[in-house]
């Protein structure tokens, strides 16, 4: 009757009591959803072959993104192969994008710094971001590996043009990129690359209606390319076939609509025949595209000059001119007005008639002061300068219609039409 009771351990109590719920929640809920051994996962992991495989049939339909998560989720499977970083940057590069594209073809090199196709298409990536000389380096590496790489021809020719547009690589540039031009089509006449390498020689040779037909070809190798589409509008464009250029410029947007690009050359287009309305949709597109462009903020106010939006296109063409915040704000960098850009000719004359427009001629005169003190010689520029300056001068009603001082757009300045090569 007189010994003490003991008192209970609530320790030891709770420690029982966490085991027992833990047992249980184990039991119940971890256990069921473990894998038996022996039974095969519901949710099987992929072979990065599977991933190619898909990756390829994306391209094939013009699906640039998806063909990019693909190949991403094939390295992802197997980091080890080269062959899947070259193939990715290819896509990048159509996708346009040429960083990521450099990034992989590099990765693709630290793998196997002998694979003659990812200095080729590291080549091709560079020469998109205006790294000429780098270009050539790679693309010279990827011949010597393989003289017989039709691609890496290919990838050649395109980059002795574009670097010799830019006073960059050998004197002779154009005559050889003509001959590489023949030899990737004898390579391998039915890849999509040399089919598209020619074209873009002719182009650039003036040879307009021999450049569509290889253009066109290149089409029947993958008709969902949006590039190729660019590539056939621009020579249509050109031969002032404006119903082609704009079929084939709505291809282009319509496989890739995150790209600027067709929207502005729809915009120029549709500004070259008259229909300033539809060259205005489009504009506002370009700039929706990409609203940190200055140069699409500047064809933007062009194409309100045009439908009479005189204040929104002081709005948008004072980018050009004096760079600013914009409303989203996004920091945007003036350009430059300087000799042969009649692009950045045409945004400064247009600016000045709207401010006339609006009868702000103080900030007009000095625009037409400008536009004579940096572009003395040029006669166009002169008159839609004197124009500006007698508009204000004598307060008319009617301002004087800019002359156009923006003309077709070419990818050099090769003169005349030489025979095609």
């Amino acid at each position: 009757m007189n010994r003490r009771r003991k008192r209970p351990n609530w320790f030891r109590i709770i420690i029982l009591s966490l085991l027992v719920l833990g047992g249980a929640y184990l039991n119940r809920f971890v256990i069921p959803n473990q894998p038996q051994f022996g039974v095969p996962s519901p949710t099987p992991t992929r072979a990065p072959e599977s991933f190619i495989t898909e990756a390829q049939e994306y391209f094939k339909q013009g699906k640039l993104i998806p063909a990019i998560a693909s190949y991403n989720q094939a390295i992802v499977s197997n980091p080890n192969d080269p062959a899947v970083y070259v193939a990715l940057a290819r896509v990048q590069v159509f996708a346009g994008q040429y960083k990521e594209a450099q990034a992989s073809a590099e990765s693709a090199l630290l793998l196997n710094n002998d694979n003659s196709m990812a200095h080729a298409v590291l080549a091709w990536a560079l020469d998109f971001q205006g790294k000429y000389t780098e270009a050539l380096s790679s693309i010279t590496r990827a011949l010597e590996l393989d003289p017989n790489n039709a691609i890496a021809h290919a990838y050649y020719v395109e980059i002795l043009v574009d670097a010799s547009s830019n006073d960059v690589g050998p004197v002779d540039a154009v005559e050889k990129a003509i001959e590489e031009s023949n030899v990737a089509i004898a390579l391998d006449p039915n890849a999509l690359e040399t089919r598209r390498a020619r074209g873009y020689i002719l182009e650039n040779t003036g040879n307009y209606e021999e450049a569509i037909r290889e253009y066109e070809e290149a089409l029947k190798v993958n008709g969902k390319i949006a590039d190729l589409y660019l590539a056939l509008g621009r020579n249509y464009r050109i031969l002032g076939i404006y119903d082609e250029a704009i079929s084939a410029f709505t291809d282009a947007n319509a496989l890739n609509p995150e790209d600027p690009m067709p929207d502005l050359l729809l915009s120029r287009t549709y500004a070259t025949i008259g229909k300033y309305a539809q060259a205005m949709q489009h504009a506002e597109s370009a700039v929706s595209d990409n609203p940190s462009d200055t140069n699409l903020r500047g064809n933007l106010g062009v194409m309100y000059y045009h439908n009479a939006y005189f204040e929104e296109s002081v709005a948008e063409l004072g980018y050009v001119v004096n760079g600013g915040l914009t409303e989203e704000g996004l920091q945007l960098d003036a350009i430059n007005l300087a000799p042969n850009s009649p692009r950045v000719v045409e945004y400064y004359s247009i600016y000045g008639f709207s401010l006339s427009r609006l009868n702000r001629c103080g900030e007009a005169l000095q625009i037409a002061q400008t536009l004579l003190g940096r572009i003395p010689d040029n006669e166009v520029t002169a008159e839609n300068a004197n124009a500006i300056i007698t508009r204000c001068q004598e307060n008319l009603i009617q301002t004087p219609e800019p002359l156009p001082v923006s003309p077709e757009p070419v990818l050099t300045a090769t003169g005349t039409p030489t025979p095609a090569p």
